[in-house]
């Protein structure tokens, strides 16, 4: 029986890639056992077991704000996750690791590699991690979802890359407009603006989304569907009220709805003409593969600055405009939407090129990736040859 082992985390744009991989293989070749390795106490440690996969934990730690500090506990964290990790691998025996990002990935990829284990790497955003860019120059296979992530490598490492894209949940584009105009008690002939700053939501898009619903409140032609994430929800549900809108339209028979959360993203991609949020690459993924034309306003704090480096590859796509965080206000945000409220020419311009940077293949592309590795039942050894302890 052929083994596996996933890695990846920190995030949820590490952690369901990951999990999309491992339902790929199981499809594909029944059968399979695949392990899931993260971080002790890391949001993977509850999503994963959710998901149905066997868990296992190790130390591992990021390098927190490049501080020398910081530095030498991420060193100490990742020598303890190595070995915990080499004693992981050495009871379950797999024959390949793949990694989709994040800190832990490199105790238990460096471990691998040490045991000629073959390792596969999933890079999803535009600038690589530093963690992929350092198990690059021994991964056997490296996935990557931006073309321009390939320059990005070491120049040896550059020829195992392979430009798949981020796989994406089948839901997202088999979405039904009609089922979705029901679900969210919009109405049809309208443009719909769909605004999503994540789970927690991003104080300055909400502050900016304010301006931006007091202004085309009752707007015959357009209405608005917005997720402030459940932090801000009551504070921008009562300014709301304080101004007369009603924050649901079954209520006021208005066009703005707005939610703590959308539970139903696939519904809600299937409603909207156009997209406002951050630009991480599991966003970038879905929001292309519907087509949708953005508004992108990249995370101020993520990692290498990751989001900014997403947003300009569809920008410079013709699929996106991009606003610095930063620099955004209500009368900014509010001109952006103007322009695609009112030019149906350009919204369909900016929808085929969104989606001509879909990659609608990406984890079948993937899959074929792994293929040799797991019909051979894995192999032994790299490229390089492993890493010192």
């Amino acid at each position: 029986m052929t083994r596996l082992i996933l890695t990846g985390g920190g995030t949820g744009g590490h952690i369901y890639p990951a999990l999309a991989i491992g339902d790929g293989i199981k499809r594909r070749w029944p059968g399979t056992e695949i392990f899931y390795i993260g971080t002790k106490g890391g949001m993977e440690s509850r999503i994963v077991p959710e998901a149905g996969y066997p868990f296992r934990g190790i130390t591992a730690e990021g390098w927190q704000g490049r501080k020398i500090r910081s530095l030498a506990s991420a060193l100490r964290a990742d020598h303890r996750g190595r070995r915990e990790a080499a004693n992981l691998l050495g009871a379950l025996k797999p024959q390949a690791v793949i990694g989709t990002g994040g800190y832990v990935c490199l105790p238990v990829a460096l471990a691998a590699i040490q045991k000629h284990i073959p390792v596969f790497i999933h890079e999803p955003n535009a600038f690589p991690g530093l963690t992929n860019r350092i198990i690059s120059a021994w991964a056997k296979g490296i996935m990557v979802s931006f073309e321009e992530a390939a320059g990005y490598f070491p120049p040896h490492a550059r020829k195992r890359v392979e430009v798949t894209g981020l796989p994406v949940r089948e839901s997202i584009a088999d979405a039904d407009r009609e089922e979705a105009y029901r679900f969210y008690g919009l109405g049809k002939g309208r443009v719909t603006i769909l605004a999503a700053g994540g789970s927690q939501g991003a104080a300055r898009i909400n502050q900016a989304m304010l301006h931006v619903i007091r202004e085309l409140n009752g707007s015959a032609g357009v209405q608005i569907l917005f997720a402030t994430g459940r932090r801000d929800y009551e504070q921008i549900k009562a300014e709301l009220e304080e101004g007369g809108i009603s924050p649901d339209r079954s209520e006021g028979g208005g066009n703005i709805r707005v939610l703590p959360y959308i539970d139903r993203m696939d519904l809600a991609y299937a409603a909207a003409d156009v997209f406002i949020g951050r630009a991480g690459a599991s966003t970038l993924a879905e929001i292309t593969l519907c087509g949708l034309p953005a508004i992108l306003i990249p995370l101020p704090g993520a990692a290498e600055n990751h989001q900014a480096h997403n947003a300009a590859s569809l920008a410079d796509r013709g699929g996106a405009m991009a606003l610095e965080d930063r620099a955004l206000t209500g009368p900014l945000l509010l001109k952006a939407v103007r322009e695609l409220i009112d030019d149906g020419e350009r919204r369909q311009a900016m929808s085929a090129c969104s989606s001509q940077a879909a990659f609608k293949r990406a984890l079948e592309d993937i899959l074929d990736v792994l293929a040799d590795t797991i019909e051979a039942g894995g192999g032994s050894g790299t490229e390089r040859g492993g890493v010192g302890s």
